[in-house]
């Protein structure tokens, strides 16, 4: 449940957005209003310490530190002490307040920007990453900046007004309508709530809920490496909190565009959260927590963006360190790096267990030939039975994509009852078209869709199971044997106008229309050759013949490359069960029995080349739910054009055509 209140502050602020009309374009909106409530939160909380923490900067001599003059903050030690007097993770060395600086509306700008330079390391640099100073000067030129200030020192946001916890609903509720405003945008670093609320209900479904519930004062950790601003954490945290009210939520994130990092710091930091469990950068180049496991672990990464740029450190780490690293299983081709998303959140799980969620386009879904890196990370997560299930969302779900989206559920502490099953739940036709679209996104989820897509998801097994939007399958069922079936190779040589039309092969001439079995045959004919021209010769010469003889070496046939072929043959049931040095024997006799009883009654010549199989995994999620509908009948469709014709022509006589 949201805090009382809380709604009277974002409409508070909401009205103030609207002095920005004429000078901010309204995807800029947010990026003036969420800095100035994170100042005037600021302002609030530091009041009741804010002549000590002066008197303190006084003593240490460290009200020097102004960083337009000096480029500096304050040392390490000074910093320490003066966050102790303040009592919170930030201060300000500035002796002006949000109401004092309103007394002089002449210089009003440059005090702004002074009070701005004054505060603490962490929080000037969650400030400057919104480039604020830029935003007041076209305030200040607009002749806003004084009324927008003047609202915003009315707005109480002491601590005893407003709790920590109101203040983070309080931002990401204006996050959000920001948000949904610049939907241009949003796409590229927001995900819709009720995305968010699905992920969270089925992240913590089953026994998780049940021991999250009984843990008298549970502790849980919660990260995204694709952050944006926060939505995801924020929704994982008040999910934990509603489910057990008494649990302890550390959050951890990084995020690589800087703005966006800047909002995820802030609401951070509306929430007395350590800001540097907010980490700039990216992730799967630079992970800001190496080595750190976490209980849930979730994200929205990027769709189909191209990660060719930094793509070396990755393949490095993937060639130096194998399984010891994050990338063992394999790299994706460069124009998608959604698998090495995925691949870095499960090198976060916890050995004692722990549970991803991970919004994905269609493509990681089937991209890649067996043998590709996209297959084999699909093939590892398997072999791990990391893979729990996998919902279909409604299309148009995001406001920059109407693409289809799904979500996977990983984790490697599965119910005894699950191992080796993999459930997939259809909730495509559960999406509520919009009144207003915003941009791409057109549908969105009910709370009632929500509880019906986690309740079909739960009773997947069991109350759900003839249930046409649910499948559970044997992980197998994912997964083949691409197997290489050859045919021998037939060749008889002849010798045609065309093979003997260049030279030096026009001495030949006399050979035209001649026949020869063999290829040494034919080149016992012609002379002194060099070797380059023999096989120049004898290729012009060839000529592929079902009924000649199989050309062999060495007492084997000789596969013909024209005739080659490759089929997808199922794995077997308990397969990824066996140890591997068991696998081949089981996928050649699997293959085997297919060429016996599908390929042989129809090319009794045909052999297989095991040495060039490939197991390859697809997760074809439509398939699995396609239903058949048979085509209208010939003489129903026949009456229809009939009809129809017989009332264009009525129409034309009205007109007296």
């Amino acid at each position: 449940m949201a805090p009382v209140g809380f709604a009277d502050k974002v409409a508070f602020v909401w009205k103030v957005a609207d002095k920005l009309r004429g000078t901010f374009k309204q995807h800029e909106y947010g990026s003036v209003m969420l800095p100035l409530l994170v100042l005037r939160r600021m302002d609030a909380v530091l009041a009741p310490t804010k002549e000590a923490v002066l008197d303190q900067a006084v003593t240490l001599g460290a009200l020097q530190a102004d960083r337009k003059t000096t480029g500096k903050a304050v040392d390490e030690g000074m910093d320490y002490v003066l966050k102790h007097v303040a009592g919170q993770r930030f201060y300000n060395l500035s002796p002006l307040t949000f109401t004092s600086m309103l007394q002089n509306d002449k210089e009003l700008a440059e005090q702004l920007a002074s009070y701005i330079r004054r505060l603490s390391g962490d929080a000037y640099g969650v400030i400057e990453a919104y480039n604020f100073d830029a935003k007041i000067a076209r305030m200040d030129r607009a002749g806003i900046l004084y009324p927008v200030l003047a609202d915003f020192a009315d707005l109480d946001l002491r601590p005893n007004a407003v709790s920590n916890e109101a203040m983070g609903y309080i931002f990401e509720e204006l996050l959000r309508k920001f948000s949904e405003m610049s939907n241009e945008t949003a796409g590229e670093h927001y995900t819709p709530r009720e995305v968010i609320d699905l992920m969270v209900a089925l992240l913590l479904h089953g026994k998780t809920s049940a021991e999250l519930t009984a843990n008298p004062k549970p502790v849980r950790t919660v990260y995204d490496p694709a952050a944006g601003t926060g939505g995801m954490l924020m929704g994982a945290a008040h999910g934990i909190t509603a489910a057990n009210p008494a649990a302890r939520v550390q959050v951890y994130g990084q995020e690589l565009n800087p703005e966006t990092w800047a909002i995820a710091q802030s609401d951070l930091m509306m929430q007395d959260t350590d800001p540097g469990q907010m980490a700039f950068g990216n992730s799967l180049t630079q992970d800001a927590f190496p080595g750190e496991p976490f209980d849930f672990i979730l994200a929205n990464p990027p769709y189909g963006v191209d990660w060719k740029s930094y793509a070396q450190p990755i393949k490095d780490e993937h060639a130096n360190q194998g399984f010891h690293g994050r990338f063992g299983a394999g790299v994706p081709r460069v124009s998608d790096g959604s698998l090495l998303f995925l691949q870095h959140m499960l090198a976060k799980m916890k050995p004692s267990g722990s549970r991803v969620g991970i919004v994905l386009s269609g493509s990681p879904l089937f991209s890649g030939a067996a043998g590709s890196g996209e297959s084999e990370i699909r093939r590892w997560i398997l072999e791990k039975d990391y893979l729990e299930g996998i919902v279909a969302l409604p299309d148009s779900m995001f406001y920059n994509t109407g693409i289809s989206t799904y979500v996977w559920i990983l984790t490697n502490d599965k119910d005894e009852q699950d191992r080796g099953l993999v459930r997939l739940v259809d909730g495509r036709e559960l999406g509520t078209k919009m009144r207003k679209s915003l941009g791409d996104k057109r549908k969105e989820l009910t709370p009632d869709a929500i509880a019906a897509i986690t309740r079909l998801y739960g009773g997947a097994r069991d109350e759900f199971a003839d249930d046409e939007r649910v499948r559970v399958l044997e992980r197998e069922e994912f997964a083949f044997q691409r197997i290489t079936v050859e045919r021998p190779l037939r060749r008889r040589w002849e010798v045609t106008p065309e093979a003997v039309a260049s030279e030096p092969f026009g001495a030949f001439a006399h050979l035209v229309g001649r026949r020869f079995e063999t290829e040494k045959a034919l080149l016992a004919e012609v002379g002194e050759l060099s070797t380059k021209d023999k096989k120049a010769f004898a290729k012009a010469c060839v000529i592929a013949d079902p009924d000649a003889p199989v050309i062999a070496k060495k007492g084997k046939p000789e596969p013909d490359p024209d005739l080659r072929d490759q089929e997808n043959v199922a794995l077997p049931e308990g397969f990824f069960d066996l140890d591997e040095v068991s696998r081949p024997a089981v996928l050649e006799k699997e293959a085997e029995r297919h060429l016996t009883d599908e390929i042989h009654p129809y090319v009794p010549d045909a052999w297989i080349d095991h040495t060039k199989t490939k197991v390859g995994v697809e997760i074809p999620f439509t398939r699995q739910f396609y239903v058949y509908e048979p085509s209208r009948p010939l003489h129903e469709i026949a009456a229809e054009i009939k009809d129809l014709e017989m009332q264009i022509q009525g129409w034309m006589k009205g007109l007296g055509l």
